[in-house]
C-alpha cells in the first residue's frame, strides 16, 4: 500500500521499470497551472505560478479583482457598476458571469 501522500491525486504516478527488471512507481509532483480569469478564461498576465516566488506582488495584482480577473474584464465590470449605480443600466442588461462582481462593486 503507498504511503498517504501518494495515495491523493496531487502526485503524478510514472511506471517504470530499473535496471534490474523491477517494475516500480515513481511520484513527481504535478506542474502548476496558468491561472485564467473568471469571466473570458484568458491566461491572467502578472502574476507567476512558481510556488516559492518571492514577494505578494509577484503572486497576484493589487488592483481590484487582481488574480480573479483579467485587466479587460475587470475594467468592463468596473463601468457596468458605475453605470448601474447612476440608473444608466439595469443588472438585466448585463451577462450572468459579470453580475456577481457588479454586485460587489455596487455593495462597497
Amino acid at each position: 500500500m503507498p504511503k498517504p501522500m501518494h495515495r491523493s491525486r496531487s502526485m503524478r504516478r510514472l511506471d517504470r521499470v530499473t535496471p534490474s527488471g523491477k517494475h516500480v512507481v515513481h511520484y513527481v509532483r504535478r506542474k502548476n497551472s496558468m491561472p485564467h480569469c473568471s469571466i473570458c478564461k484568458n491566461e491572467l498576465s502578472g502574476i507567476s505560478i512558481q510556488k516559492n516566488a518571492k514577494g505578494k506582488s509577484l503572486k497576484t495584482n493589487s488592483r481590484i479583482f487582481g488574480g480573479v480577473l483579467c485587466g479587460k474584464c475587470a475594467s468592463e465590470v468596473v463601468k457596468y457598476a458605475s453605470r448601474i449605480e447612476h440608473g444608466e443600466m439595469k443588472m438585466s442588461d448585463v451577462s450572468v458571469k459579470q453580475r456577481a462582481y457588479i454586485l460587489q462593486m455596487v455593495s462597497h
